[in-house]
C-alpha cells in the first residue's frame, strides 16, 4: 500500500492537504522537513518557556527557563541560518508533537495544587519536552553527517549539547531542591 494512502487513513482531512504540500523525494529533503520541524519546535518552545518562567515560583527554576529561553531562539536562529543556506524556507512546518506536549503541560499545571507541586510538574514537563529536542536535535544531526554536511551537523552538535546540559540542570535542579520542597509541601 502506498504510504500516502496509509498517511490519509490515519489523518483528519485538513493534515492531509498540508501533508501532501511538500513530497519528500530523497534524504536531502527529508533533512530539510526534519530542520523545518526544529524550527517550529523551538518557536512553539520559546514561548511555552516565558509562561513557564511567569508561573513558576522557585527564583532559581524562573531564571533556569528565562535562560533556556534566550538559548531557544539562538537555536532557532542557526536553523533558520542553515535552512537560508539550502534555500529552504523556515515557515514550513509546524511541529504537531510539540503543540500537544505544551497542551498536556498547560493541562498538568491546571491540576497541580501549590507553588512547590506546580514548580516540580514544571520541571517534569520541560523535561519530556527537552527529551523530544534532544532526539530531534540527535536526529538532524545524523542526517547531516549522512548527507556529509558537516557544518550542518557540528551546529546541529552544539544545539543537541546544549539541550543536554539543561536537561542535567533541571535534574539536578529537581533533586536539590524544587522535588524536596514539594515533598514536605
Amino acid at each position: 500500500m502506498d504510504a500516502e494512502i496509509v498517511f490519509r487513513a490515519l489523518s483528519d482531512p485538513i493534515a492531509n492537504e498540508k501533508a501532501t504540500i511538500m513530497q519528500i523525494n530523497n534524504l536531502k529533503d527529508m533533512y530539510i522537513a526534519e530542520l523545518q520541524e526544529l524550527v517550529s519546535m523551538e518557536g512553539q518552545l520559546a514561548g511555552a518557556l516565558k509562561r513557564m518562567a511567569a508561573a513558576a515560583s522557585h527564583p532559581s527554576l524562573k531564571e533556569a527557563f528565562m535562560l533556556h529561553q534566550e538559548e531557544t531562539l539562538v537555536q532557532r536562529q542557526r536553523l533558520e541560518s542553515i535552512l537560508q543556506k539550502h534555500d529552504a524556507s523556515a515557515a514550513a512546518h509546524i511541529d504537531q508533537s510539540m503543540q500537544a506536549l505544551i497542551q498536556e503541560t498547560k493541562k498538568m499545571l491546571a491540576m497541580l495544587k501549590g507553588d512547590e507541586l506546580r514548580d516540580a510538574g514544571l520541571i517534569a514537563s520541560v523535561q519530556k519536552l527537552q527529551h523530544y529536542e534532544i532526539a530531534a536535535y540527535g536526529s538532524a544531526a545524523a542526517l547531516a553527517g549522512q548527507l556529509d554536511l558537516r557544518d550542518d551537523q557540528k551546529i546541529l552538535h552544539e544545539s543537541l549539547e546544549e539541550e543536554k546540559e539543561t536537561d542535567v540542570l533541571l535534574t539536578k535542579l529537581a533533586k536539590s531542591e524544587v522535588n524536596q520542597q514539594a515533598v514536605a509541601a
